[in-house]
């Protein structure tokens, strides 16, 4: 029997993941990428008797290898909180599912485990900018408020680290950092014993986040319907730090102006642009749907996102985000 562990590269994929190892060691074939890299099921073939871990991945992205997989004889145990589409119907596949705007996938597998390992929950949760999910988690444990600020300074580092173009735009690869991640029970002991790790990510973090309040902030003259506040659009350089930030600077507009949606654009390697969309903060609904108006989007009710956008169809991204938020 062959073990897979399928995992999004970012601070929520990454742990899901650690909680169910150290919660049932297991020795498994990784299968990770960037944050955008999620049709992972792609590179799995397994056979009768194999068994697939997935998290944080949409079934509407995999469905086609969920089902092929599935026919071939492999069990699967998928949790995920992005927007599923259809799930499939087979006795092998357990699926914990939930599109609420308040979770993430690492929530999920907290509950699944009765909280067995809830501060790297927590960490998670803060990494998918669910703030009012992480510190209701964090306060039952009784950490100092300086503690907590640590923990979420820890996602917001671990889910910057996770987009980039590929895995040589990234600081650490998803998988490596991983198996460092998975040696320590809580994010303590994994933040004494490893505190390179988090310094060069803090360095990176913000190097990166100073070039992008430098980048050009796309403004339109049609407005939000309900507000009358222009909905901000950045576009960012063609460079790596660009790439790896544009998920975190998405985070940080959208908590800087809570009743705005935000949208970041960066150049992909197709000619276009890839996209990060935040809902308000106020209002956390929409941005799956309307990111699922084009070909390569998807995401949930929060956060979501589009990997190709043509240059000829910027015009109308524009027209329809406004209409939409």
């Amino acid at each position: 029997m062959q073990c897979y562990d399928v995992f999004n590269g970012d601070a929520d994929g990454i742990c899901a993941l650690v909680q169910l190892r150290l919660a049932e060691p297991r020795k498994a074939v990784l299968v990770t990428g960037v944050k955008r890299d999620i049709n992972l099921l792609k590179r799995v073939n397994a056979n009768a008797g194999d068994h697939i871990t997935v998290l944080d991945i949409s079934v509407r992205a995999n469905a086609k290898d969920l089902r092929r997989n599935l026919a071939a004889g492999a069990s699967v145990f998928y949790v995920d909180h992005h927007n599923p589409g259809k799930l499939p119907d087979h006795e092998n596949l357990q699926a914990v599912i939930d599109t609420r705007p308040d979770i993430c996938t690492a929530l999920l597998v907290n509950h699944c485990l009765e909280g067995a390992y809830k501060e790297w929950a927590v960490v998670a949760a803060f990494g998918d900018n669910l703030l009012a999910s992480a510190y209701a988690l964090a306060k039952p444990i009784g950490y100092k408020p300086e503690h907590i600020e640590e923990l979420k300074r820890l996602g917001e580092l671990l889910n910057y680290n996770a987009y980039g173009r590929d895995v040589t735009d990234l600081h650490f690869a998803p998988d490596k950092l991983f198996e460092i991640l998975v040696q320590y029970e809580n994010p303590d002991a994994f933040l004494f014993s490893e505190p390179e790790i988090f310094q060069k990510l803090e360095t990176g973090f913000f190097d990166d986040l100073r070039k992008a309040w430098n980048g050009e902030e796309l403004l339109y003259t049609e407005f939000n319907l309900d507000n009358d506040i222009p909905s901000p659009i950045w576009l960012l350089d063609d460079a790596a730090w660009a790439r790896r930030i544009s998920g975190a600077f998405g985070n940080a507009l959208a908590n800087k102006t809570p009743d705005q949606a935000h949208a970041v654009l960066t150049h992909n390697a197709h000619g276009g642009y890839m996209v990060s969309v935040r809902a308000p903060k106020n209002n956390p609904v929409g941005a799956d749907v309307f990111c699922m108006q084009f070909p390569t989007g998807g995401g949930r009710a929060t956060a979501a996102g589009i990997n190709h956008l043509p240059k000829d169809k910027l015009d109308r991204f524009i027209t329809i985000f406004n209409k939409a938020f």
